[in-house]
């Protein structure tokens, strides 16, 4: 048995050690070094928890985060399986980090922010973790952005030219709200092999440099590949 270092990183040092990796992001970053956008089978993804981590162990990602809508089960199932499977490897495995992406309302739109880092268990993320949108004061994204803040964690705005209003109206809003970043990074045309759409990419990182968010990337992946959204 060989012993590995862990590879959940705490609730208290995450934020920061996210943050530096965010700064690092460009159009390069995913799919093979980091994947921040994914999807099973305990929303609306055909991967069991146990496959995407076997796929992220095969592309040797150095870290990932486990999207799915509302839920935090699939996470729970990939982290047990990393760790089961740490102790009988002596090769590097990625870093799994907690992630959620949650539908809420921004300037009468709904949008879908995506929460990484934060603890799964803390009370303020209970609404958000039921399987299903919700209403009322918990569905506004200042409510989703300061859950995710309270719970430890970095609220970021997905896929931000997928949405009713444009990035102009939606990233200065959310902004405003506190949100931490932008996924800038993002495949709109759901090529294969993935790559983000070079259009939206420009417009979208100018927005967040001028309001000072940081970006991500990931392929929102829903079928049987990680490194492909479809």
């Amino acid at each position: 048995m060989v012993t590995q270092t862990p590879l959940l990183v705490s609730e208290s040092s995450a934020t920061s050690k996210l943050r530096k990796i965010f700064a690092d992001i460009d159009a390069m970053s995913c799919p093979h070094r980091l994947n921040f956008h994914l999807h099973t089978v305990h929303s609306d993804g055909k991967m069991q928890p146990e496959d995407l981590i076997q796929q992220a162990i095969a592309l040797r990602l150095s870290d990932l985060a486990i999207t799915d809508h509302h839920a935090i089960a699939g996470y729970f199932i990939a982290k047990n399986y990393l760790e089961r499977f740490a102790n009988h490897t002596s090769e590097n495995l990625p870093t799994l980090w907690s992630g959620i992406e949650v539908n809420a309302s921004l300037i009468f739109t709904e949008v879908h922010i995506l929460g990484y880092g934060f603890d799964p268990d803390h009370e303020a993320m209970l609404p958000y973790l039921q399987g299903k949108t919700t209403a009322g004061l918990d569905y506004q994204a200042i409510s989703v952005i300061k859950a995710m803040h309270l719970a430890g964690g970095l609220a970021v705005l997905a896929h931000p030219a997928r949405y009713r209003r444009s990035p102009e109206e939606l990233i200065p809003a959310a902004a405003a709200l506190g949100i931490d970043g932008v996924e800038t990074y993002y495949g709109y045309d759901n090529s294969d092999p993935w790559k983000p759409s070079p259009k939206q990419t420009e417009e979208i990182r100018n927005l967040a440099d001028m309001y000072g968010l940081m970006h991500t990337c990931g392929t929102d992946s829903h079928g049987f590949k990680i490194s492909k959204r479809l």
